[in-house]
């Protein structure tokens, strides 16, 4: 499982996993920073819009290190 950082407005930290790929796209886990509890989302998201979010800078693939620090 691969996990990245979305690029947010208010410096939060929020991140997406993929948990499974399918010949459409992935489906994902959103966890967000809501003012020191987290959201969490599972969602679809096509391969289309994965690649253009990690083209654009607004998906940041985040190091097994900096995942496990992240999570804890």
């Amino acid at each position: 499982m691969e996990t990245y950082s979305l690029r947010t407005l208010n410096g939060s930290n929020d991140f997406i996993t993929l948990l499974r790929e399918t010949d459409e796209g992935f489906v994902i886990r959103i966890v967000r920073d809501k003012d020191g509890y987290n959201e969490i989302t599972n969602e679809f998201m096509s391969k289309e819009l994965f690649d253009t979010c990690v083209r654009t800078g607004y998906l940041t693939k985040v190091e097994a290190t900096q995942s496990l620090v992240a999570t804890a």
